[in-house]
């Protein structure tokens, strides 16, 4: 066994693949974003809560599935091929379990609209996105098994190839649906949904060929197919569920912004949603180099050099500090130029500008939480990040931001949605604090006992 290269290049030529494929997938978001944007205000806040309660469901679920990248890594780097096969069909598996849940939860749309108390029109063309988006969930969740795979066995390029093409398709099926043509009818912003159902077959289909016919993986392929294991399940949920949890938590005090601040108006969530997909694209650059960080502190411990690992983390922390600060202020000098790609009503290009500041500043926390969680990841530490997350993004975060955004206090009337953005950011503070003393603690622990 040697321990992989965890040298900046090393960790660059890893991450960049991984940068574009996930660039790939905000980048559909921006899609749907801008087109539906253009149709109207109502279309944009449509799909603003249709899409934030897909991604509720989807993330969650989704970030059990990842619990397969460090598991594979650490296989990997004590180069036991067949036993990430086997994980590979328990990940199926598993992410048909999840499917079954997951799809109740998506088409509970009374439940999500009452909570949102969105008006009519928007309520309209948000369920029936949500009707046509549920149809893609099976393939979506069966596909990150293959993404976290990848990403384990230093394969990111595959998933850049698949998220990129599955890109290049998208505004044309966005037109297609959201336009009519032919016997297709104009379904508006529900038609975005339709859009990514599709795709996410089409990816499966792309992933599922590459790991059949591709000579890289057959040493990994047993031949024979399984029926779900117990213990390979377990050891799968037992990482899974905290990380699933973690994300969860996570991406919902973003996605239950939108929900909450729907109740201020069509403006007001339409332009909260311009700013939370602008924070998400730059989160993409963290996002891969976390990724890649903890793929390399995985394949170092399983090659039992945990000091190794240890340089691998501080390397990624470094380098992705580095690239947020000068991304937060290239956001906030190019602020208005780039409100003005998504939208051009007044009102709520008015709303997105008073928030790019704070987003600016979110985002330099977000790059330090996201690379520690996911060397935390690396670690197979799971519990604490998750415990971590729960209290300050939903305890502090979501739950301050209700009750300084909707709610006169002590410090003066209703904020509005500058409000959730200031208890977000105030959150998400606290989270990267800890996160980093945690990683920081756990991986000098490993590196002794060396």
């Amino acid at each position: 066994m040697r321990a992989p290269d965890t040298s900046s290049r090393a960790l660059i030529k890893l991450a960049w693949p991984l940068f574009i494929a996930n660039l790939a997938v905000v980048g559909n978001g921006t899609i749907d974003a801008i087109m539906a944007g253009r149709l109207s205000a109502t279309d944009l806040a449509a799909v603003a809560v249709g899409s934030s309660i897909y991604v509720t469901v989807y993330i969650g679920f989704m970030g059990v599935l990842q619990a397969l990248s460090p598991i594979a890594g650490h296989h990997y780097g004590a180069q036991r091929w067949r036993a990430i096969g086997d994980d590979v069909q328990q990940g199926l598996w598993l992410s048909l379990l999840l499917t079954a849940a997951g799809l109740p939860c998506v088409l509970a749309t009374d439940l999500w609209l009452d909570f949102a108390r969105t008006d009519d029109a928007v309520g309209r063309v948000a369920t029936l996105y949500l009707q046509a988006i549920a149809f893609g969930l099976p393939a979506a969740l069966a596909t990150r098994v293959f993404v976290a795979l990848n990403a384990a066995v230093s394969r990111p390029k595959v998933t850049m190839v698949v998220n990129v093409t599955a890109l290049t398709l998208k505004v044309p099926l966005n037109l297609v649906f959201m336009y009519g043509a032919g016997p297709v009818p104009a379904l508006g912003g529900a038609g975005a949904g339709v859009a990514t159902a599709l795709l996410a077959w089409l990816m499966l289909a792309m992933s599922l060929a590459v790991w059949r016919f591709d000579p890289f993986y057959a040493r990994f392929r047993s031949g024979e197919v399984h029926g779900p294991r117990w213990a390979a399940l377990r050891e799968q949920l037992k990482l899974g569920l905290p990380i699933g949890l973690s994300t969860l938590f996570e991406v919902t005090s973003f996605t239950f912004m939108a929900v909450l601040i729907a109740r201020l108006g069509t403006a007001a969530v339409a332009g909260h949603q311009i700013v939370a997909n602008l924070a998400a694209i730059l989160f993409m650059v963290p996002l891969s180099l976390g990724i890649a960080t903890s793929v390399l502190v995985a394949q170092s411990l399983g090659a039992n050099e945990p000091k190794v690992a240890r340089r691998a983390a501080l390397r990624g922390f470094r380098v992705a500090l580095g690239i947020a600060v000068t991304a937060a202020a290239l956001l906030w000098l190019l602020r208005e130029p780039i409100v003005g790609l998504y939208t051009n009503d007044p009102a709520v290009a008015t709303v997105a500008l008073s928030l790019l500041g704070l987003a600016a500043v979110f985002h330099l926390f977000d790059a330090s939480q996201g690379v520690a969680g996911f060397v935390l990841r690396g670690y197979k530490n799971t519990f604490w990040p998750m415990v971590i997350y729960g209290v300050a993004l939903w305890g502090i975060g979501l739950g301050g931001g209700y009750w300084i955004g909707l709610n006169a206090t002590p410090f003066g009337p209703p904020r509005g949605p500058l409000g959730f953005w200031e208890a977000a950011t105030g959150a998400l503070a606290l989270a990267a604090i800890l996160l980093c003393l945690l990683a920081a603690a756990v991986s000098r622990k490993h590196a002794a006992r060396a």
